[in-house]
């Protein structure tokens, strides 16, 4: 409902308004200054964690569906690969995975001219393959890929495209099995699923089945690691990580200072670890994925992207691209717009919730309300991105009467900021804890820095999410890899073939594609949030992807 409605409900009720009923008063909020004031106090605003505890049927608490002093160590715990080096190695593997990517698009003669259907399962294979092995030390394979000889058989067995003895399904088709079917699995008893006569429910069961020997398997190893010394060179390596640190916990290890070590039991390791995968891949998966329908809808933006990428890489191998020079001017240019642009208008998850214990003072626009207790907050984070007392907007071109907010308009980022840098907050008792991970700001300081609480699609405060940083570098780099080449058309096989789209002039190739960018923006409005903000059902928008210079209509045409 939040995506569907964007601000139209606060439009017509307040910024902040209560929804009211015998068992569960609900606080809608889409004004910054509430939403700042709420994320940056955590123990006033806990998490609500009844929503998730559905989460903990795949290993027991984790970092999501913990609230109070056991969030506290799971986010201690978790925290530690969250840092800079591992985002440069983010970076790294983000340019070879989506090279992969490309090379599956155009084949073996390096031109496409079949359409792509899969762009939306691609990019969740590219964002699997990389949380794989930076998070886990996996390195999954693209088809037609193969692990050099000699490769440790560990490796073999998870970057296989065939499933290896004991299971059902190979690692990556177990992966994109679990995510496809997930509220399936969440809702639904397991034999349920066994029982009832159809394909779809039996492949469920199977991939849950398989993820659950998958994870089990790849812990004993990460233990006989631990045991031996060993370890990743370089990466996240989550799972290993959390591995280590019990090991040693249990061979009498101490942390700083003589103290105890934090440590998760065997259960609470595997749980994280399925937060991560989901986490990891299934969020930064659907954010590329509409950010590159986007810009096939919008040449004009798709243009000054390519502009942007000419003059910060040229025409450079992408292997010599270096993170602690490049990534910044990234952040800053038309790809980072891009990229902010597409969380603004279609952020993973839409509505975060909170709760209170006891009733809590907020000011908002110099009035002071009181929050009851037990009362429900959700902190509506599409909603406040369509909020047009923050954001720069003008009269939509493809809606007339309404306001552009709901448009893919990057160039948004580019104006001046009213409020400065961020606009100013009363900091004044929130969270000082050191809770890990990066803790910069979720924007280019060189681009438009909106009022704290307005951009929140990685929520804000303590229990912002520890995957942003490293979600924002992998995104941006593949940006880079795809459009530094190469160009997303739509297709428009649906009103012209090929041999009547090549007989067209210019005045019957824009009528097509105007087609077609209509029956893009109608299909990205029924994305629907289940854990993320997706397309589901198998609706998807097909794409055409050429070589720059081979373009049919994002060369010239400008956006509808």
């Amino acid at each position: 409902m939040a995506y569907r409605t964007g601000f139209e409900r606060f439009r017509r009720h307040g910024e902040a308004f209560f929804i009211v009923s015998p068992s569960l008063p609900i606080l809608m909020v889409a004004n910054a200054e509430v939403l700042s004031h709420i994320a940056t106090h955590r123990e006033k605003f806990p998490k609500w964690t009844t929503p998730y505890a559905i989460l903990r049927q795949f290993g027991g608490e984790n970092v999501i569906t913990s609230e109070g002093q056991v969030w506290r160590m799971h986010r201690k715990v978790t925290s530690a690969s969250f840092n800079e080096r591992n985002a440069a190695v983010i970076f790294r593997e983000a340019i070879v995975q989506t090279q992969g990517m490309l090379r599956t698009w155009m084949g073996p003669t390096g031109v496409r001219k079949e359409t792509l259907h899969t762009v939306d399962g691609d990019t969740m294979r590219l964002a699997l393959n990389i949380i794989g092995y930076v998070g886990f030390g996996l390195r999954l394979l693209w088809p037609g890929q193969t692990l050099p000889a000699g490769s440790d058989p560990r490796l073999v067995k998870y970057a296989s495209l065939e499933a290896p003895a004991g299971h059902k399904m190979s690692f990556a088709d177990t992966m994109a099995g679990l995510m496809e079917n997930i509220m399936l699995l969440l809702l639904a008893p397991k034999w349920l699923l066994r029982a009832l006569p159809s394909k779809r429910t039996r492949l469920a069961a199977d991939a849950y089945e398989d993820y659950v020997k998958y994870m089990d398997e790849m812990m004993e190893e990460k233990m006989e690691e631990a045991r031996k010394g060993d370890g990743a060179d370089e990466g996240m390596d989550l799972m290993g990580h959390l591995v280590q640190t019990t090991y040693k916990a249990g061979q009498g290890g101490s942390g700083d200072n003589g103290r105890s070590r934090t440590v998760l039991n065997r259960e609470e390791i595997i749980s994280n670890a399925f937060i991560m995968f989901v986490a990891g891949h299934e969020t930064t998966a659907n954010v590329l994925h509409f950010a590159m329908v986007q810009l096939a809808t919008n040449p004009a933006a798709q243009r000054r992207l390519q502009r942007d990428l000419d003059e910060l890489v040229g025409t450079s191998d992408p292997a010599s691209w270096d993170y602690g020079t490049l990534l910044n001017p990234l952040m800053a240019s038309m790809a980072g717009a891009c990229m902010y642009e597409t969380m603004r208008i279609l952020p993973p998850v839409t509505e975060m919730p909170k709760t209170v214990t006891v009733d809590q003072p907020v000011d908002m626009d110099g009035r002071r309300y009181v929050v009851p207790k037990d009362t429900v907050v959700s902190m509506v984070a599409v909603s406040a991105h369509h909020n047009p007392r923050y954001w720069p907007h003008a009269e939509s071109r493809a809606t007339r009467g309404q306001d552009d907010l709901r448009d893919f308009k990057p160039e948004r980022w580019f104006q001046t900021s009213a409020s400065g840098a961020g606009g100013a907050t009363d900091m004044a008792g929130a969270d000082a804890g050191d809770y890990g991970g990066y803790e910069g700001p979720d924007t280019s300081p060189q681009l438009f820095r909106p009022e704290r609480g307005a951009y929140i699609p990685f929520s804000d405060g303590a229990r912002s999410c520890l995957g942003r940083r490293i979600a924002q570098v992998e995104m941006v780099a593949a940006l880079a890899v795809v459009f530094r080449e190469h160009s997303l058309e739509l297709a428009v096989d649906e009103w012209a073939s090929e041999e009547e789209t090549a007989a067209m002039g210019r005045d019957g190739l824009r009528e097509v594609y105007g087609r077609a960018q209509q029956k893009s923006l109608w299909t990205m409005r029924q994305a629907r949030n289940l854990l993320t903000l997706k397309l589901h059902g198998g609706v998807h928008v097909p794409l055409r992807v050429v070589r720059r210079g081979g373009e049919r209509f994002v060369g010239w045409m400008e956006d509808s």
